[in-house]
């Protein structure tokens, strides 16, 4: 790979980690996914629903990548974000980085997921779980929280 390559994608289909790609250059590879977690502000949920400006939020995660790559010195980015409802347990961000050391790979890795946090227009709204522990009470249902910024 002489080149450093960019891939981002906003997508509403389930994430799923690209082929494995070797760049004989590269001396390190990480994977990471953000996974949706099963409370929010201590309340139990289902999942979260995400909201993008998607043209807007592919051009962003494109010029975070990019930064990242003269920054760090990287070889290569790819972000994927899911938009829609993503369950709980489900991943809604994919990010692969490779660097030629271990070092860079990392500290990249987590400076996209901070900038991306800070400048992507993606929103999340926790779908809360509403709980009636009554007897004879309907089963849980669930309830949507205002839109949040991630």
């Amino acid at each position: 790979m002489a080149n450093p390559v960019c891939e981002v994608l906003v997508t509403d289909a389930q994430l799923e980690a690209p082929e494995n790609r070797v760049d004989p250059a590269a001396g390190a590879r990480i994977d990471f996914q953000g996974i949706v977690r099963g409370s929010e502000d201590g309340r139990e949920i289902e999942g979260i629903d995400y909201e993008a400006h998607w043209k807007m939020a592919e051009h962003q995660l494109r010029e975070i990548a990019e930064q990242a790559i003269i920054q760090f010195d990287l070889r290569s980015v790819i972000i994927h974000h899911r938009i829609g409802f993503v369950a709980v347990g489900e991943p809604s961000l994919f990010m692969r980085v490779f660097s030629g050391h271990r070092q860079a790979a990392f500290q990249a890795s987590r400076w996209i997921v901070d900038e991306l946090k800070k400048k992507v227009p993606i929103w999340k709204r926790p779908r809360f779980k509403i709980r009636n522990d009554m007897p004879g009470s309907a089963p849980p249902a669930t309830a949507l929280a205002p839109t949040t910024a991630k």
